[in-house]
C-alpha cells in the first residue's frame, strides 16, 4: 500500500515535551483520517506501543517515529526487524490481556514524522500494514 502523506502545523512549546507533542499530533492526524484512538503509550514488560487505534475492520498498532533530518533515511526506515519483533510481542501481550488473541484482526502501521516546510509544522508519512505478525 502506498504511504499517505500530508503536513499540518504544530508548535511545540518545550524541547522536553517534543516527543509528547509528536505523539499527540500523530493521534490527531490519524483521527482525522478516520481512525479511533483506543490507547496511547501502552506499556507492558515486553515493550511499548505508541498508539493503539481502531479502523472499521481491525485494531491498528502504530509505531510513531520522528527524524529531524532525512540524511540517514526516513523515520519509517528506522523501524528495523528487531523493533518489529518487539512490537509484535507487545501487541500479542495486549491482545492476550483483553482475551482477544486470534479473535481480533489487526495490523501494524508506521507513522513517520519529519519537519514540515513551515516552521513548527510536521510532515506525516503514514505506512499502513507496514509489516505483518510473524
Amino acid at each position: 500500500m502506498k504511504p499517505h502523506t500530508t503536513s499540518i502545523a504544530v508548535e511545540p512549546s518545550r524541547r522536553r515535551a517534543f516527543g509528547e507533542v509528536q505523539e499527540k499530533a500523530a493521534a490527531q492526524y490519524l483521527i482525522a483520517q478516520g481512525l479511533e484512538l483506543i490507547s496511547a503509550n501502552y506499556q507492558c514488560k515486553l515493550g511499548e506501543i505508541d498508539l493503539i487505534m481502531r479502523d472499521t475492520t481491525c485494531l491498528v498498532f502504530v509505531e510513531v517515529r520522528f527524524r529531524r533530518s532525512l540524511a540517514y533515511g526516513t523515520p519509517a526506515e528506522s523501524v528495523d526487524y528487531r523493533k518489529q519483533r518487539k512490537l509484535m510481542r507487545t501487541a500479542q501481550s495486549y491482545l492476550k490481556s483483553l482475551q482477544l488473541t486470534n479473535r481480533a484482526p489487526c495490523r501494524f502501521d508506521v507513522l513517520g514524522i519529519s519537519p514540515g516546510q513551515k516552521s513548527g509544522s510536521f510532515h506525516f508519512d503514514w505506512i499502513q500494514s507496514a509489516f505483518e505478525m510473524a
